[in-house]
């Protein structure tokens, strides 16, 4: 199991409305593909700054490339993103997910 890593900035401001955009594009994307396994949102109000942490949980690397595209450790960004995120960060990061506790 791979676990994949986005991290965007908002204004803190913004926090909610960027949340509800999250879950009509990328969580419904994310989940829309074949081998993803869950996806958990985190957020951190630091300041004026909304910190969002998208951790993805997937069987294989195949299906973060159906999700992501060849080149998977690109960051993928919808329509407006722009609009909220202060910074379009380039890449992701994948760890391989050794242990899970339920």
């Amino acid at each position: 199991m791979i676990a994949r890593l986005w991290h965007g900035v908002t204004k803190a401001e913004d926090a909610d409305v960027y949340y509800d955009y999250l879950k009509r594009t990328g969580l419904s994307d994310y989940r829309s593909v074949e081998g993803n396994l869950g996806v958990q949102v985190l957020r951190r109000i630091e300041g004026d700054k909304a910190h969002f942490l998208l951790i993805t949980h997937w069987d294989s690397l195949d299906a973060i490339k159906r999700f992501a595209g060849e080149d998977y450790t690109q960051a993928r960004y919808y329509s407006e993103d722009a609009r909220y995120l202060l910074e379009l960060e380039e890449r992701v990061e994948h760890y391989e997910i050794l242990d899970v506790e339920e």
